[in-house]
């Protein structure tokens, strides 16, 4: 197991057929587990994540989405210091590039 913190405010940017989608990942950890949701800024929707596993540097979870279409989501991303990189899929759609970057826990958010 990496010994990179993943825990924190990350701004997420999915690549979709229907343009960038951004979204604000929070993950932290609660009685020895790591917990997660995710908002998305264009459409105002907050879901709580499933499936949250972590391994190593690789970090996977499920979400469901209503907007801008009814999605059920998997994400499979590795961490790598403040950044993340990898893909999501939303059944037998194309795989969509993730990539992200962990906010400054100082700095006043600005809506990205």
């Amino acid at each position: 197991m990496s010994g990179t913190s993943v825990e924190g405010t990350w701004s997420l940017v999915v690549d979709t057929p229907l343009g960038k989608q951004r979204a604000v990942l929070e993950l932290s950890t609660r009685d020895g587990s790591l917990h997660g949701a995710v908002r998305d800024l264009r459409h105002g929707e907050e879901v709580v994540v499933t499936d949250l596993v972590r391994d190593g540097d690789r970090l996977t979870w499920a979400q469901s989405v209503t907007r801008p279409l009814r999605l059920n989501l998997v994400f499979d991303v590795v961490v790598d210091g403040d950044e993340l990189t990898g893909r999501a899929r939303a059944g037998r759609l194309p795989a969509s590039a993730v990539t992200g970057r962990r906010e400054d826990p100082n700095r006043v958010a600005d809506g990205l």
